[in-house]
């Protein structure tokens, strides 16, 4: 099991209603981070994490993303007979194979995911949200293939993030086993003071193919609505095959506006261009304020 190539998955098919009017023509997946796309992150976090195998989930409207991914041929040649060598690796498209498939129904997360069923096989993968970027040393994907080759279960992130409203999130309950935790269950956006606890799970989670056995039913019988990770998640604990990774690292959330904001500003101030200019500029206006 542990030998078993790993793939990636990106569910990048929502609609990205936070950022409308941006969003009408404009993937959210292609908001830059500065320079660099969000959905680049996430195919450079795989690519460092030796995933070589990637699949978007998409949608009619982001054909962008597959424009983005392929080859311009056009500025390749004007940059090549320029002899601007940098800016053409910039644009060259990722060291990975890239597929995509469409969510023809906006019917939720775990609808999404089983888009990948005939992509992933009987592999591992490992599904990221854009929503969600991760800067740290190891790669958060690293960190989550590292826990199931030493336990053979399904991963999810999680972070303690202690007295603060966690309504807005998919809470956990778990219990402690040495450098992990067992999931016993996911919560998706409590109301508050009914949250199991103040442990968080964020958009990385590591599934094996048991994932599609548990969704597949559900699909099968679904009759309206949205068909969310969570119950097959949930599914999959009750058999105590869920654990939960302590990441190391710092997650932004570019889901909504003041989270992508802070998320550029974290990133210029990582930035060896921009760190400098930027840490000063943010001192002398917070200064002024």
């Amino acid at each position: 099991m542990n030998n078993q190539q790993i793939k990636g998955v990106i569910i990048a098919a929502g609609y990205g209603t936070r950022f409308l009017p941006a969003t009408k023509t404009i993937p959210k997946e292609m908001f830059p981070i500065i320079d660099t796309p969000a959905i680049d992150f996430i195919i450079q976090e795989f690519v460092a994490s030796g995933i070589r195998d990637i699949l978007i989930v998409s949608s009619r409207r982001k054909k962008a993303l597959e424009d983005h991914l392929d080859h311009e041929r056009e500025l390749e040649t004007i940059f090549e007979q320029e002899n601007k060598r940098e800016k053409k690796a910039k644009i060259a498209p990722p060291d990975a194979n890239i597929f995509f498939v469409r969510q023809r129904k906006m019917l939720g997360t775990g609808h999404a995911i089983y888009q990948a069923k005939p992509f992933v096989g009987k592999n591992p993968f490992i599904v990221a949200y854009p929503d969600d970027l991760f800067f740290s040393k190891t790669p958060v994907s690293q960190q989550l293939i590292q826990l199931h080759r030493e336990t053979g279960k399904n991963v999810l992130t999680l972070k303690d993030l202690g007295n603060v409203d966690v309504s807005r999130y998919g809470v956990l309950a778990v219990q402690k086993e040495k450098d992990h935790y067992r999931v016993q269950r996911i919560v998706e956006k409590p109301a508050a003071g009914s949250e199991p606890s103040k442990i968080v799970s964020f958009g990385r989670y590591l599934f094996t193919s048991d994932f599609f056995d548990e969704v597949e039913p559900l699909i099968a019988t679904h009759r309206g609505g949205e068909l969310f990770q969570t119950d097959p998640i949930n599914a999959l604990a009750a058999k105590g095959e869920v654990v939960g990774l302590e990441f190391e690292g710092e997650r932004y959330d570019t889901g909504e506006p003041l989270g992508y904001i802070q998320t550029m500003i974290a990133y210029g101030l990582r930035h060896p261009e921009y760190q400098k200019e930027l840490r000063e500029y943010l001192l002398k206006t917070a200064k002024n304020l």
